[in-house]
């Protein structure tokens, strides 16, 4: 089983880096493989809603995006991790995501999602239920913990010294672990559960 780790954070040893860092020792314990992908200092730019992706079968703009979509498709889970903004995720990293998840078309049911995100002091829950959404709207078991989702910290290194943070994070890997193989078990024994044709309503018509 594989987990991807997305790092939306700038700065790859800031205190999302931890978080993810922390549940990797986790993972890495309980034989699960994980890679991570450092997002948040690329130049990612935002859709630009042209749909090429529905034609072509990827993102027109050829980019980490394109490079992540192949390994999105073969992870069994994924983890998003973020710094908070204004109450808010990273704006590159919200840019790569919504670019990621709506020009790849496979089937995201039942993969795990995950998402992380470090503050300094507020605006986590609010970080946090942005993410959530992408696994939400794309059929995707989202991995609780102990607590939300989060660490706290401002200079690189201080949510180290979070004890209930970094405690929080360890326990979401164990769960998502548990349910990874909670799902795999289940498509084993049942499938997946049966979809129906997508029903688009339009409020003006």
């Amino acid at each position: 089983m594989k987990v991807l780790m997305i790092n939306g954070s700038p700065r790859p040893n800031g205190n999302t880096a931890a978080a993810l860092r922390e549940m990797e020792k986790i993972f890495a314990a309980e034989g699960i493989e994980t890679e991570t992908i450092q997002i948040g200092a690329n130049a990612i730019r935002g859709c630009i809603a042209c749909g090429r992706c529905g034609e072509a079968g990827r993102c027109v703009f050829d980019d980490a995006v394109n490079e992540t979509a192949p390994k999105f498709e073969a992870c069994d889970g994924l983890v998003v991790g973020s710094p908070v903004y204004y109450a808010s995720a990273n704006a590159t990293l919200v840019a790569f995501l919504t670019r990621l998840f709506y020009s790849t078309h496979f089937d995201k049911t039942m993969k795990a999602g995950a998402a992380v995100v470090a503050a300094r002091r507020g605006g986590t829950s609010a970080a946090f239920d942005e993410l959530n959404k992408f696994f939400t709207i794309s059929g995707m078991p989202v991995i609780s913990s102990q607590y939300w989702n989060s660490v706290h910290g401002r200079e690189p290194g201080q949510a180290e010294q979070d004890a209930e943070g970094l405690q929080t994070m360890r326990t979401l890997s164990r769960n998502m672990t548990f349910l990874l193989r909670s799902i795999a078990l289940g498509k084993e024994k049942y499938g997946l559960p049966a979809r129906e044709t997508p029903q688009r309503t339009n409020f003006i018509r």
